[in-house]
C-alpha cells in the first residue's frame, strides 16, 4: 500500500471508530494533522482518497463531512433529468467549463493546484473505468472549486449531478483506460495551463478536452469550430 493510501487508512479508521454518522462533520485539517502525526498536504491527498470512495465529502468554507455528497436538491435534479436531453448537458458543459478553467488559472491556491496534480495523476492509474471515472470527476470539480466563486461551484454542481444521472450508454470494451488514453494528456494540458496562470490556455485545454470526450461518447453534440 502507498504512503498516500495508507494514510487513507488511517484516517479511514480513525473516522469509523469516532462513530460518526452521515453528514457529521469530522475535525478540521490541522486537528486531523496531529492525530495522525502528518503534513496538511499529505493530509488533503488523504481526504481526496477517501472523497473519491465516497466516504467523506467537503465543502469549501465549511468543513469535511462523512458519507457521499449529497445531491443538491433531488426533485430538481429528477425533474431536469427527465426534462434534458443528453445534447443539452454537452453544450452546457462547452459553455460554462472552459470559462470555470479560465478562471481557476486566475484564482487557484496551492492546495487547489496540489488537489487537481493528485486528481489527473489518479486518472492515469485507475486499474479500471469506475476508478477512472471518480477521479476524472474529482479533477473537474477540483477546478470548480478552484474557482473561489460559490455562484459557478453552484452551476457545477447542479450541472455536474444532472449529467450523472443521465444514462449515457457507453461501451467499454476493456476493464479500464489504456496507458494512452487520450483523457490523460488532455488532463495535463488543462492543469499545467491552470498551474501556469495561463487563463487563454488553459479554456482552451479544457475545451479541447471536451471534444475529444465528445468526439467519440455523442459526436453529434459537439458545437462546430469558433
Amino acid at each position: 500500500m502507498t504512503t498516500s493510501g495508507a494514510l487513507a487508512q488511517r484516517l479511514r479508521d480513525l473516522i469509523d471508530k469516532a462513530g460518526y454518522r452521515h453528514n457529521d462533520r469530522v475535525p478540521p485539517e490541522r486537528e486531523l494533522c496531529e492525530l495522525l502525526g502528518t503534513t496538511r498536504n499529505q493530509l488533503r491527498g488523504a481526504l481526496a482518497e477517501l472523497e473519491a470512495q465516497g466516504r467523506i465529502w467537503r465543502h469549501v468554507g465549511r468543513g469535511t463531512f462523512v458519507g457521499s455528497r449529497p445531491v443538491l436538491n433531488l426533485k430538481d435534479v429528477s425533474y431536469l433529468r427527465d426534462q434534458i436531453k443528453p445534447a443539452q448537458v454537452v453544450s452546457v458543459r462547452f459553455g460554462i467549463e472552459p470559462e470555470l478553467s479560465r478562471l481557476a488559472a486566475r484564482q487557484a491556491n496551492r492546495s487547489d493546484r496540489d488537489q487537481m496534480k493528485l486528481c489527473a495523476e489518479r486518472c492515469r492509474s485507475a486499474e479500471d473505468w469506475r476508478t477512472y471515472e471518480a477521479w476524472d470527476n474529482n479533477l473537474h470539480h477540483a477546478i470548480a472549486r478552484a474557482t473561489h466563486n460559490q455562484l459557478y461551484l453552484y452551476f457545477f454542481e447542479t450541472l455536474n449531478a444532472v449529467r450523472r444521472a443521465i444514462v449515457w450508454g457507453q461501451p467499454r470494451s476493456t476493464r479500464g483506460p489504456a496507458a494512452d488514453y487520450s483523457s490523460f494528456a488532455e488532463h495535463d494540458a488543462i492543469v499545467s495551463a491552470i498551474l501556469a496562470g495561463d487563463e487563454d490556455l488553459a479554456a482552451r485545454s479544457m475545451l479541447l478536452h471536451l471534444r475529444s470526450v465528445y468526439s467519440r461518447v455523442l459526436p453529434g453534440s459537439v458545437p462546430a469550430e469558433v
